[in-house]
């Protein structure tokens, strides 16, 4: 099953292989469009996850702040997502037709 993420008429991300967690299609950092993202600033820690960094979405002059999320040294419970990028405010996140 491929899994996408879009947001503002673009694509920024899809894959076969994402791990859901807690609801959320973790998408492994290859399948992420680099060009769309910008580092943020903002931290969030989760008890069982560790700490979560956060990505600003940006796509046609438009920018969707800490529209994405992922753990650079999660907790062992959640090594399985290490890198791997998650999306909220707004990105849609549907399963398509191969």
């Amino acid at each position: 099953m491929t899994v996408r993420a879009t947001w503002n008429g673009q694509v920024l991300a899809e894959s076969d292989h994402t791990v859901v967690v807690e609801g959320n299609h973790y998408f492994p950092p290859e399948a992420v469009n680099r060009e769309f993202f910008a580092p943020s600033a903002t931290h969030t820690t989760c008890p069982w996850k560790g700490l979560a960094s956060y990505y600003t979405v940006n796509v046609n002059g438009e920018s969707n702040p800490d529209a994405a999320w992922y753990y650079p040294e999660p907790k062992d419970a959640a090594a399985k997502i290490r890198d791997y990028v998650a999306f909220w405010h707004g990105v849609a996140v549907e399963k398509v037709d191969d």
